[in-house]
């Protein structure tokens, strides 16, 4: 069985992402790391989490401590610079209760509904910060694996005091 190859993200560009899962403590952060194409990611665009919003396609009624919906602004450049000379590589998003897991809710989101084919959603991994109120515990990559028909982890990585 073939496994996706995990986007490097060096450890400079995941202190970034836990400064903005920070910021958004006790609500979940989102965004997405960017680089060329294959990687590695050179850049962190933090996103608006527009959970209050109430478009959440599968959880419109959870609170943004427990949910995130990146919409608006922030979706349209997502689709465009897919095309550009850095695109979106891992979309990240925080969970506030310390656990860094895809969760169903994020993988049914993540993934394209089953008339359109199955598979992501979009062309990245996912990125998962697990914090807390003291520190960030750890953060999880994730890709789709059409082998598996579904997202496997591809990487934990170490969590910080921020």
């Amino acid at each position: 069985m073939t496994r996706p190859e995990a986007i490097s993200i060096s450890r400079d560009i995941l202190l970034l992402a836990y400064a903005e899962a920070r910021a958004a403590y006790p609500a979940e952060c989102c965004g997405w790391l960017a680089g060329p194409a294959g990687g590695p990611v050179t850049s962190v665009r933090a996103c608006a989490n527009q959970q209050a919003s109430g478009n959440h396609p599968t959880a419109a009624d959870r609170p943004a401590e427990t949910a995130y919906v990146i919409e608006g602004e922030d979706l349209m450049t997502l689709n465009r610079d897919l095309d550009g000379d850095t695109p979106p590589l891992v979309i990240y998003h925080s969970h506030p209760n310390g656990r860094a897991y895809l969760s169903e809710t994020d993988r049914t989101v993540a993934t394209n509904p089953q008339e359109w084919g199955g598979g992501p959603a979009y062309p990245v991994q996912q990125l998962v910060v697990g914090i807390d109120a003291q520190r960030v515990v750890n953060s999880a990559l994730f890709a789709w694996s059409n082998e598996e028909d579904g997202y496997v982890e591809l990487a934990v990585f170490e969590g910080a005091a921020v």
